[in-house]
């Protein structure tokens, strides 16, 4: 096997998984439960796959010369696959672990679910294509990165809904819709085939993703409450 090609298709999930653990410096989480986390991701491709069989025959859609079509494929078929298979495994599993004890840890489970399932995922389009160092490459920089700001989104509004008990449904609900649209919209650019210059909407819809992700991340360091205890600790040894 390419030793280089492996690296090049898992490293990109990896990397980004370990990113959201090194920004987790208030309270780290155990180490084998986010690996825990990385392959309850991989699994969910499964399910997602059968999802995604489902919705079709029901929706009898496909990527088309139809806009429509391609719309709704890309939202109710695609999006609506990957999002919901990955939210079953952070909503009843992660969701309800005690070390679940900070908003933040939110994002954090979500972007390893949301990992795992990518690079699995790249693992399977790259090993399949006739280009396989083209696909790693370009998939490193859109998909791979894409599916973590899916992941962000619906973790931050996991991480709200753990500490809510009012409101748990309607922040669950908002993680999961939003992260279906921003998956279905991100997907629909790239898939339609009428006007192929919108396709670089694509990535600049990435770009705008990635910068609200990052916001959230700040938002629940921010508003942890370990920062308080961290705080006094510093000023105590200081």
């Amino acid at each position: 096997m390419d030793r280089n090609l492996l690296g090049l298709t898992l490293g990109p999930g990896l990397a980004i998984a370990i990113f959201i653990y090194w920004k987790d410096k208030l309270d780290p989480e155990p180490r084998k439960l986010l690996i825990r986390a990385f392959l309850l991701g991989c699994f969910s491709v499964f399910p997602a796959i059968g999802l995604n069989i489902l919705l079709k025959s029901i929706f009898k859609v496909e990527i088309s010369e139809s806009m429509f079509e391609t719309f709704a494929f890309a939202f109710f078929v695609v999006g609506v696959a990957e999002e919901v298979s990955k939210f079953i495994f952070l909503r009843w599993n992660l969701f309800l672990r005690p070390e679940f004890d900070e908003p933040y840890d939110g994002i954090t489970y979500a972007v390893m679910i949301g990992m795992g399932f990518a690079t699995l995922e790249n693992f399977m389009y790259v090993y399949n294509s006739n280009n396989a160092y083209e696909v790693a490459w370009l998939r490193a920089f859109t998909a791979v990165p894409a599916h973590a700001t899916f992941a962000i989104a619906m973790g931050y509004f996991t991480g709200l809904a753990k500490f809510n008990k009012e409101k748990r449904f309607s922040y669950l609900l908002k993680g999961l819709v939003l992260a279906i649209v921003m998956h279905g919209f991100y997907d629909f650019l790239l898939m339609q085939k009428n006007f192929p210059q919108i396709a670089i909407g694509a990535f600049v819809s990435l770009a705008i993703s990635v910068y609200f992700s990052m916001k959230a991340i700040r938002l629940h360091q921010e508003k942890s409450p370990h920062k308080r205890v961290f705080t006094s600790w510093k000023k105590w040894k200081l």
